[in-house]
Order: C-alpha cells, then structure tokens, then sequence
C-alpha cells in the first residue's frame, strides 16, 4: 500500500499525543457506539486507557452523542449534544485521552469542536460541502483533526476532492475512513486495494473495523452483523499498512442500544489487539526496507 507523507497528530492541551501516519506505529480509535450513559463511557475509557498504555500504542476515545441515522425512529439515539460532550469532556480531562465524536449538522460544529479533538464526518455525509468546510475552519491551528468516514455509497478515490473541502480551509490535520461498501441490498463489502487508492490522497487511512461487518437494516427495524469476521478483516487491513483502526466495544454488547451484533466485548480487546500490532510492526518493517 502506498504511504502517505502527512501525519495527524492529536496533541492539543491536556491530552497525551496520538500520532496516525500510515508509515507510523497502529494507532487506535475505539469506544461505545453510542453514548449511553456517563458510568459506561467511563469504564469503557479507562479500560481502554489502561490497556493501550500496557500495549504502548495511540488511544483515540470515540463515542456518539447522537446515533442519528439509526434504521427505525424508535431507535435509542444516545445522550444528545449537550449531555454527550460533557461525559466526553469528562473522559478528556480525567484520562488525558483525545476524544472523538460525530458531527451531523453545521449547527452542532461549535460546541463540537469546544470539546472534541477529532470532529468526525459520518459516512451518510462524507459529501455535505458545507459540513466539510465547517469543520475545517473549526479544526485550524488548534490540534484538532477532521476524520472523514467514507461513504458506502462512494468510491475510494472520491475521498480525494472529499478530504480537499476540508484541506482548502487550511486544516491540514484530516483523516480518512473505509467502512465497506455497499454491495446488493443488506450487506457491505471491503475493497482492500481502496486502502491505498486512498492513501494516495497523501492522508492517513484508518480501517473501520465493526462497521465493515455490519449487514446494513439486516433486521428490517435494525442492522445486524457478524463480529466473527472481524478479526480477519483487521488483519488484512493492517497487513495493508493502515494508520489505524477503529473499532466499537462495549463491556456487554448483547446490552447496547446500538449496533449490538458487531460491537466486540470489551473484555476481549487485548487479546483482539495483540496479535494485529505485532503484525502492524512486521508490516511497517518491511515498508521501511523496501
């Protein structure tokens, strides 16, 4: 996979610094679907902290505040804006975590960017110009990066003119996302040659895992997935020579508002992860030799 020149790294005041390059150290990205509630996004955070300390890699925190595209109005949403970034306040200052949370409309952008240190864009609007631009302006100069989700509707080199709204605003700290593709109705796929085709871009890539094994609506009221395929999935992704993974857990999954087929147990994560950076740094090696 080609490598990109441009490295992100997170390290505004008060949280310890994550570097994401795709010829750097596997970082991660990682935490609950949704926000559900301040004690487990807590006990989500501080696992998660103390397990990348052990394991010596980048811990982005990630949580929703607002599930807005959930498949039926009746699903559970998440804490809402105001709540949400308090809980993801909160983790922020207590663990030194960077943190990371959707941003559905312009209007939400301020207080977003007030908090988190990655304004991410969901895949339904990895197109919305205007999003884009807004969280651009709100990442320049300050630490704060753009993660842009690929759409599943869209192909890896469209990412390109996605990632250069954003770059035109002077925010040179963007992120780039694959989250599987869209193939025949209910289903996604991966394309691992879009890795590169969208490192190309000059961005970091990171490789969703959770998501990329969702069956989108497969439950007609809600998605469903199968957490089985997500280990090797990772595995190829990381073979590729990702900057990243991003990954939902939760401590009982089987209990989550959200995506409850595909989000791994939290207690499994240090086993899920072991294997992937010892493959990551033989990966990168071998890059650097060639």
């Amino acid at each position: 996979m080609p490598t990109a020149t441009q490295q992100v790294i997170l390290g505004a005041t008060g949280v310890n610094p994550v570097m994401f390059g795709n010829n750097a150290p596997l970082a991660l990205i990682a935490g609950t679907c949704a926000l559900e509630s301040r004690e487990t996004t807590l006990r989500t955070a501080e696992t998660l902290q103390k397990l990348c300390s052990a394991l010596g890699i980048g811990l982005v925190y990630k949580g929703s505040f607002d599930k807005a595209n959930r498949t039926s109005a009746n699903g559970a949403r998440g804490l809402g804006l105001e709540e949400g970034l308090k809980v993801l306040a909160e983790v922020r200052s207590s663990l030194g975590v960077p943190v990371l949370t959707d941003v559905h409309e312009c209007v939400q952008v301020a207080a977003v960017a007030s908090v988190a240190d990655v304004l991410q864009i969901p895949a339904f609007l990895a197109r919305q110009t205007d999003l884009l631009l807004a969280c651009g302006n709100a990442c320049v100069g300050n630490g704060r990066a753009v993660n842009i989700k690929k759409g599943q509707f869209m192909a890896p080199a469209d990412m390109g003119p996605a990632a250069r709204k954003v770059a035109s605003t002077g925010c040179q700290n963007i992120i780039l996302t694959e989250r599987g593709t869209t193939f025949g109705y209910g289903d996604l796929v991966v394309d691992y040659r879009g890795l590169g085709i969208m490192a190309q871009t000059g961005w970091p890539v990171v490789f969703d895992v959770t998501h990329s094994i969702m069956s989108p609506s497969g439950k007609g009221e809600s998605s469903t997935g199968n957490r089985d395929y997500a280990a090797p999935l990772a595995r190829a992704a990381v073979a590729a020579g990702v900057a990243g993974l991003f990954i939902e857990t939760h401590p009982d999954p089987a209990c989550a508002i959200s995506d409850k087929d595909t989000q791994l147990p939290l207690a499994s994560m240090e086993a899920f992860l072991r294997p992937l950076i010892e493959l990551d740094k033989l990966t990168k090696h071998q890059q650097q030799a060639a």
